[in-house]
């Protein structure tokens, strides 16, 4: 009788922990679907259904919004610019910060700890960004950059790169340094070691280490705000511009949402065969 009872115990813990999981899911996924709601309803709709609208039971949908938002070239140009930044901001931290980790993780330095280096790198992503937005103003405005991507990739790159650091610090450090040390004796540098041996080894950390800073590119709207007006706007700019002198355009704002969320996720499903890969398994045996 014991065997029963602790079976059914189990099983009443498996339902309670699929219960609080779904409503977990639902309460991140609920914002998603309001903006598909909102995206496909007409301006009437909006004011007149319940937020939780389901198409063709409370409302009848209708692509006249995504035809209207995604055919104008405000829509596109926010698009490119935010694709074009964030691509940026992810390629030049990864350039600049894979090397700096390595060099982190490998080297040791007569000035510095290397724990007191990495402590520096992530005192950086804890410095308030809007402490810096009007010396960044400034700077870019000397230089003759606001308004540009230029400006956006340069000031993303600089908060993202901390991640990188870290990040890949710590995938080199779980690296079999065997592996480097055999390609030393077998006469190849530092730098031929790091390219040729640990690179490719780390290859699905640098993956996901790109995915997860140009997710950040992607939605970061405090410098999009402060140093574009026009030419440069990218997606969340773009979707605080849904709010004019008569209100909320919340068909508008929906439609604006689903297309700053579609991009990183489809990255997303094409990197996660990268992401999900083991670094070194099976690289050094016995």
């Amino acid at each position: 009788m014991a065997e029963p009872a602790a079976r059914r115990g189990a099983s009443l813990a498996d339902g309670l922990a699929s219960l609080a999981a779904v409503l977990v899911a639902f309460v991140f996924l609920f914002p998603i679907y309001w903006a598909f709601s909102q995206s496909l309803r007409n301006p009437l709709d909006t004011f007149t259904v319940a937020g939780f609208g389901i198409p063709w039971v409370n409302f009848t949908p209708t692509l006249a919004n995504w035809i209207d938002q995604v055919g104008t070239p405000e829509t596109l140009r926010s698009l490119a610019n935010s694709t074009i930044v964030a691509s940026g901001a992810a390629a030049l931290a990864l350039l600049l910060g894979t090397p700096a980790a390595y060099a982190v993780a490998r080297f040791r330095f007569a000035r510095w700890k290397n724990r007191d280096i990495t402590i520096w790198f992530l005192s950086q992503r804890v410095l308030p960004p809007v402490a810096t937005v009007v010396p960044f103003y400034l700077v870019m405005r000397a230089l003759g950059l606001l308004d540009t991507h230029l400006a956006l990739i340069l000031v993303n790159a600089t908060f993202v790169l901390p991640f990188v650091v870290v990040i890949l610090r710590q995938t080199f450090l779980d690296l079999p340094l065997e592996l480097e040390e055999a390609a030393l004796v077998d006469g190849a540098s530092h730098w031929g070691a790091f390219w040729r041996i640990a690179l490719p080894l780390a290859a699905p950390t640098l993956a996901a280490t790109g995915l997860i800073v140009f997710a950040f590119t992607w939605n970061e709207f405090l410098f999009a705000v402060a140093l574009s007006s026009r030419n440069a706007i990218t997606v969340p700019v773009h979707i605080a511009g849904a709010v004019d002198t008569r209100g909320v355009q919340f068909w508008f704002m929906g439609v604006r949402a689903m297309t700053a969320i579609v991009p990183p996720v489809l990255i997303a499903l094409l990197a996660q065969r990268y992401i999900v890969r083991g670094l070194t398994l099976g690289a050094v045996k016995g």
